[in-house]
């Protein structure tokens, strides 16, 4: 069966010290797909059936090339195997301009969090402070889902473990964030559960980035945020615009440009500082900010 193969290479690449979350859930699902069709062995043309569905070219290549891997791995026991070629999906896509998010859209956000469904009782206080803190402190989506108790320390620093390519560090919130989220683990403390993630599902345990999209939707739509936008707002757009508001809050100085980057950068988490050079370029508005702030340097410096 395609679903235990999936498993043995799953623990086989995990006991060699990759992560292999995204990549795991991308082929357990593929052999889901597969065996549903009656299918024993990786057949090309199935792989291409299945990452053709995805709603993106990107998503559609990353689904390929998840797979491709994985035959190649079956391949060298079993040539009954197929491995599917990679070249219908180019592999390099420009980033999708990040949607940057109004003040008064995030308290809409938040608000709309509150009027949720309540299909389990820390619903709604789950989704305020999971949208609150992605927005006050730029973490990643994934990180934040991985969130225990224990990683809160002193109510006013996160520590993220094991980040983007296993790296860790360590978060100072501001105090309005501390005191939200403080507000918030005196809640999920009473809540009974053997799972020490800071959010919980309905079942208890970690709520699935899968899961958290989809509220995530769900929420902008009740907030009336995004609306009529050809892509939906992403709960990955938080971070964006933390970072895009933090640079236009720096001051114009070379220096303290610079320096503000780089502070940004080890903030973020980013492993090169090109990639927070990257929300530079991200907005219209910040380019033009930035265009203004040279062209003074330059001035004064002709004077």
């Amino acid at each position: 069966m395609l679903s235990a193969e999936v498993e043995r290479y799953v623990a086989l690449r995990q006991r060699l010290g990759y992560r292999f979350g995204d990549a795991a859930r991308q082929l357990r699902a593929f052999a889901r797909f597969a065996e549903m069709r009656g299918d024993a062995y990786v057949r090309a043309d199935r792989v291409i059936e299945w990452a053709t569905q995805a709603s993106t070219p990107r998503t559609r290549g990353i689904r390929l090339r998840s797979v491709e891997h994985f035959a190649h791995f079956l391949r060298a026991e079993d040539p009954t195997h197929e491995v599917p070629s990679t070249g219908q999906f180019p592999k390099n896509y420009p980033r999708l301009s990040p949607y940057i998010y109004q003040p008064e859209e995030i308290v809409q956000l938040l608000a709309a969090a509150r009027r949720l469904f309540r299909t389990y009782p820390l619903r709604r206080e789950t989704y305020a402070t999971l949208i609150g803190l992605l927005a006050s402190t730029g973490l990643r989506v994934s990180e934040a889902l991985e969130l225990t108790l224990k990683d809160v320390e002193a109510g006013s620093v996160i520590l993220v473990r094991n980040g983007k390519r296993g790296k860790s560090r360590r978060v100072p919130l501001h105090q309005t964030a501390a005191d939200a989220l403080s507000r918030y683990i005196e809640r999920r403390k009473r809540v009974p559960a053997q799972d020490q993630h800071l959010f919980l599902s309905a079942s208890g345990k970690r709520i699935s980035r899968s899961m958290a999209d989809y509220t995530f939707r769900t929420i902008a739509r009740l907030a009336g945020v995004g609306a009529g936008r050809a892509r939906p707002c992403r709960m990955h757009d938080l971070r964006h615009t933390f970072a895009t508001r933090s640079l236009e809050a720096c001051a114009t100085e070379r220096t303290a440009v610079s320096e503000h980057l780089v502070a940004l950068s080890t903030y973020l988490g980013h492993a090169d500082v090109k990639h927070t050079y990257w929300y530079l370029e991200a907005t219209p508005e910040l380019m033009g900010n930035i265009a203004r702030a040279a062209e003074a340097l330059f001035v004064r410096g002709q004077q």
